[in-house]
């Protein structure tokens, strides 16, 4: 049974006790608090193994906590689960570029956020097995355990979702993957975001990567692949 602790900062008190009701009948071990302030004391104290977390909050936003907790390379592994009112795309968009593993909107269904979060830990799961395992091609080295990326030994400054696109296609050399099974490798199904955004996204990452720009290939009809160097 699982036993992962979650924390949930939301400050409706009732969407709160239920989330903490429905976690609990599923094993989880599940705490609450009602700001942000209040979650980064918490998760600084003693972090957990998943956060779900409310935008809308008094004081520090859901996004705000969102962007420190990303920045801080103890706490930056931590999944993140947005679960929240605001649902335009251009909130999904910011929510999930500043890291976070899903995006749930209110009105939601306990059943769905339940599998959510079983989808993500086990995703983290598998991605922690190879976390130590840099991949390296020609001048660039991807290293997933730092979260960080250089060429020619200079680090290059990805955005979150950018490093995870970047070695999701880097470790597949050759294989060409649709911009739906961009989205599900890097977020899981169901992941909200339009072909558009992953558009953007790679026009974002080739700009950063300069001179090997070339290595992140448009396949036409397709979507994009990292270029197989012979």
């Amino acid at each position: 049974m699982a036993r992962e602790e979650i924390l949930i900062v939301e400050d409706e008190e009732d969407i709160l006790e239920l989330t903490i009701y429905n976690l609990s009948k599923e094993g989880y071990r599940p705490s609450g608090v009602t700001s942000g302030e209040e979650a980064l004391k918490k998760i600084r104290t003693k972090p957990p193994d998943m956060i779900i977390l409310d935008l809308m909050l008094p004081g520090i936003d859901g996004l705000e906590v969102s962007r420190i907790l990303k920045k801080d390379p103890k706490l930056q592994g931590i999944p993140l689960i947005i679960l929240t009112a605001k649902g335009e795309e251009a909130d999904i968009v910011s929510g999930l570029e500043l890291g976070a593993d899903d995006y749930i909107v209110k009105p939601f269904s306990p059943r769905v956020l339940i599998a959510r979060i079983r989808a993500v830990l086990r995703r983290k799961s598998r991605e922690s097995v190879d976390e130590d395992h840099p991949v390296t091609m020609g001048d660039i080295l991807i290293h997933p355990g730092r979260h960080e990326v250089t060429i020619n030994g200079k680090r290059v400054d990805l955005t979150y979702t950018e490093f995870r696109v970047l070695h999701f296609l880097a470790s597949r050399p050759g294989w060409a993957f649709t911009r739906y099974q961009i989205v599900d490798a890097v977020r899981g199904d169901n992941y909200p975001v339009t072909d558009r955004s992953v558009d953007v996204l790679v026009v974002g990452l080739r700009k950063k990567l300069g001179n090997y720009s070339k290595y992140i290939e448009t396949v036409r009809g397709v979507g994009y692949r990292f270029k197989e160097m012979l």
